[in-house]
Formats: structure tokens, C-alpha cells, sequence
């Protein structure tokens, strides 16, 4: 059972900002009445998404009180749980949960969704016990995203590559022994419908001691294809095409001869059935049914073919999206699409609830896609409470929720308690040349607090 002390965590801090510099006043701020009843604001979540709105609500309301609660006992959601360690500058993902494969075998040892991974090795509380076994030598990687690259570069990067970066030591530890020679990158669709980015792309096919396996006829007529691609699309697609038909140079050509690990992009493959080992206590195998595209572009659907090969490998992580979870029955909630039914942020058929994020859109975008977003967020609540749609009258804010968890005998953690658990970890890590070494018991965060 989870300690009671901690299952939500307080911040009101930010509900104080310097003022900005004289002429520099928002405009937004001559909307609002001095005399008016002070706004009491909670935001659940303490994540991108979290921040970002309560950053905005702050800027543009002079008398705003925000209350940020958080489950864990840290803050900062995937910025800090998501992001690959060698990728400090990446703020991407945020969701909670996975879209499961649906397909025979998925329960079986060795089969982790890409999402527990990532929390493993950047120190999730909840995923710290995962143990993936390393063991084998292939590993499978179903999804075509910069997740998908994220897990198969810290798969095969060198363990003393990592040492300098925010990964926790158990995970460095396990990688340390991993015996993963080869990665492969499933995709359902083909080379113009890939999810990740150039920049990932790149890093990929740069990774030290490492050789990229792209079949050439996956590519056959495609430079013809792309000329009509946006650009970005267009720049993705000619590094794969390039990669896959062209003849690297005498350095690059040595380098590959010298690499020890490859890794490779399947395309036209979508996952029909993990395969057991003979004792049937392990991942032996995927079996991959064939598909073509039906339409073009963005827009083409994969369709399977009939016909289905089998790649052995000892380890799947599935990569094939992201989802929320509902928070209570009384909010409504899109099982299907992972989403709070919404407009521009305004939960439908509820006055005064609002959301912002990934459970507001759907997963995706990265962390300049959710500023944005929180920030419309943000401004719709203000418009609401300028046009008095918001209930009026005094509002007990978090002295009603210190009060509730009181008579539960839940004792929250503070921002100040959360600055000595930060300064805990950056001590840890300082002694190894980290930038910090993350807390991964909730029970050590605790005693460390005196709790």
C-alpha cells in the first residue's frame, strides 16, 4: 500500500510572480477588477501541460491563486520521467498510459511497453522494479516514432556514453550487461509515413559503433514521390533514401565495417502474434503480418497483405502510442481516442473544468506544441471569468483541500520539501560527474524528509 503522506503533492509558489517591468503591463490585466473576489485555481498535474497553464493564468490575472497537485513526490511529470537521458534539451511526451498491441503472446516475459522502459531508466517511482532482461541478442521495437529511436539509441549506445547524463545507476547497471547486438524499428506503413524526426534520424544513423540495415527495395520509387512533400518531409525522407541506396564514403564505410551493433527500419509490418520459447516462459519471437498501403501521403492506411514472416528476438517494446487515463467518473472521458471531450479547452457539459495537454488533444505534438496549447487553455478560463460564466463568491481553495487531507491523516509534500529532495540528487551526482542522481524509493524521498 502507497504511504498515506504522499498521494497528492501541494504547490502554490507560482501564485506569486514579480511584477512585470513598468509599460510592460499585459494588456490582459486591465480586464480584471483589483476589488474583485481573488481567483482560487487548481491544476491537477504537474507536467508541461500543468505548468504551462499556470503560467499563463498567472501572467494575465493580477490576483490569480494557483494550486498545482501532483501525484508523485516530485515534480515536473515526463519533463523529468520522459525524456531520454541523453536528450536533456527534448521535452516530449505526456501520458500515462500505453496503447496495448492487442495480439497473442503480449503478456508474456520480455514484453514491455516502450513507455515503462523509457520510466525505467529515467527513474518513474513505478517502474523502478521493472528488470528487463538484456540477454538476448535482438531486440524489436514495434512503432515508427522518436520514442521508438529514443529506446534504440539507449539500447545500443555505449553504457560509458551515458555515464555523464541524469540515467539512473540501476539502469546504467543492467546496460552495462546488455548482450543487444541488433534493434529493429517496426512500422505498419512505409519510408513517407514515418513519426520521427530528422534530428532523431540523424542521431541514429550517427550512433558510435553502430550500422544502420535499410532495404533498398523499400525505397524504389520514392524520389519521384517526395518532390511534392512538404519540406521537412521531403528532407526526412531523402536522409532515409540516401541511407538505404547510396554507397557511404571510404570513413563512414570503415566505421560501419568496424561497428559491433546495427540496427534497422522494417517497413510494411504490422505485429500479429508474440511467439513463446519452447518452455513458454519467455519472448522468442514476433510474428509480423506483411501489409501494403491503401492512399497516399499522411493519409495512406496499412492493410494486411495475407502473407507474415517471423523475426526472433528476445525482447519487444511496443511503441505504437500513447493515451491518458480517466481521472473520475465525473469527468467525462473519450475511452477511445484517450481524450476529455473538449472545446478549445472547456471540458463539454461541465462549467469551470478545463483541461490542457495530451488528455485534451491527444498524444501529439512535443513540448512547444504544448505551450501553446495550455496557453489557449489559460486564455479560454480567463474569458470565461471575465464574462462571469465562472461560479462567484468566495472560494476556500487549498485551505478546503488542507483541511480534507488532514482528516485523512495524509501528510502532503511541499515545494520546499521537493528543493531538499532536489538537492539530494544533484549532490549524489555531483560525486559522479552527473547533473543528479534521481530518488527512485518513495520511502527513502520520505525518510529523507523525516517522515
Amino acid at each position: 500500500m502507497a504511504p498515506r503522506c504522499w498521494p497528492w503533492w501541494h504547490w502554490s509558489a507560482w501564485r506569486r510572480t514579480r511584477p512585470p517591468p513598468v509599460g510592460s503591463t499585459p494588456s490582459f490585466l486591465q480586464q480584471f477588477s483589483t476589488q474583485e473576489q481573488p481567483p482560487q485555481i487548481c491544476v491537477v498535474g504537474s507536467g508541461p501541460a500543468g505548468f504551462y497553464t499556470a503560467q499563463h493564468l498567472l501572467k494575465h490575472h493580477p490576483r490569480a491563486h494557483v494550486d498545482i497537485y501532483e501525484k508523485q513526490l516530485v515534480p515536473f511529470g515526463l519533463v523529468r520521467f520522459g525524456v531520454a537521458p541523453d536528450h536533456p534539451e527534448v521535452k516530449s511526451y505526456g501520458a500515462e498510459d500505453h496503447q496495448g498491441l492487442e495480439i497473442p503472446g503480449e503478456e508474456l516475459p520480455g514484453v514491455f511497453s516502450a513507455r515503462a522502459f523509457v520510466g525505467w531508466y529515467n527513474g518513474l517511482p513505478e517502474d523502478r522494479e521493472l528488470a528487463p532482461d538484456l540477454s538476448c541478442d535482438t531486440a524489436v521495437i514495434l512503432g515508427q516514432g522518436n520514442v521508438a529511436l529514443d529506446v534504440a539509441r539507449i539500447l545500443l549506445t555505449p553504457p560509458e556514453h551515458l555515464e555523464k547524463t541524469d540515467i539512473t545507476e540501476a539502469a546504467l547497471g543492467v546496460l552495462r550487461q546488455s548482450r543487444v547486438k541488433t534493434v529493429w524499428i517496426v512500422g505498419r506503413r512505409g519510408p513517407l509515413q514515418v513519426a520521427f524526426t530528422i534530428k532523431e534520424l540523424r542521431e541514429m544513423i550517427q550512433l558510435p559503433g553502430t550500422r544502420p540495415m535499410l532495404d533498398p527495395a523499400d525505397f524504389l520509387g520514392l524520389q519521384d514521390r517526395i518532390k511534392e512533400a512538404p519540406r521537412q518531409r521531403k528532407r526526412l525522407t531523402e536522409l532515409l533514401l540516401w541511407t538505404a541506396t547510396e554507397e557511404p564514403g571510404v570513413e563512414e564505410a570503415a566505421r560501419r565495417v568496424l561497428a559491433s551493433r546495427t540496427w534497422g527500419l522494417r517497413f510494411f509490418r504490422s505485429p500479429q502474434q508474440v511467439l513463446a520459447s519452447p518452455d513458454g516462459r519467455r519472448v522468442a519471437g514476433i510474428r509480423l503480418a506483411v501489409t501494403r498501403l491503401e492512399g497516399v501521403g499522411e493519409a495512406a492506411r496499412a492493410v494486411p497483405t495475407g502473407d507474415a514472416e517471423d523475426l526472433p528476438c528476445g525482447l519487444v517494446l511496443s511503441s505504437v502510442g500513447y493515451k491518458s487515463r480517466p481521472i473520475d467518473p465525473s469527468v467525462p472521458f473519450d475511452p477511445k481516442r484517450g481524450v476529455i471531450p473538449n472545446t478549445e479547452g472547456r471540458v463539454v457539459d461541465v462549467p469551470g473544468l478545463y483541461c490542457s495537454g495530451w488528455v485534451k488533444r491527444g498524444p501529439t505534438g512535443v513540448i512547444a506544441t504544448t505551450m501553446t496549447d495550455s496557453f489557449l487553455t489559460g486564455q479560454m478560463l480567463l474569458q470565461d471569468l471575465k464574462a462571469g460564466l465562472l461560479p462567484s463568491g468566495p472560494r476556500p481553495g487549498y485551505a478546503a483541500i488542507e483541511a480534507l487531507l488532514s482528516s485523512r491523516g495524509v501528510r502532503p509534500v511541499s515545494f520546499a520539501d521537493w528543493e531538499k529532495l532536489d538537492a539530494e540528487e544533484v549532490s549524489r551526482g555531483k560525486g559522479a560527474g552527473k547533473p543528479r542522481e534521481k530518488l527512485l524509493d518513495p520511502q527513502e524521498m520520505l525518510r529523507l524528509l523525516g517522515r
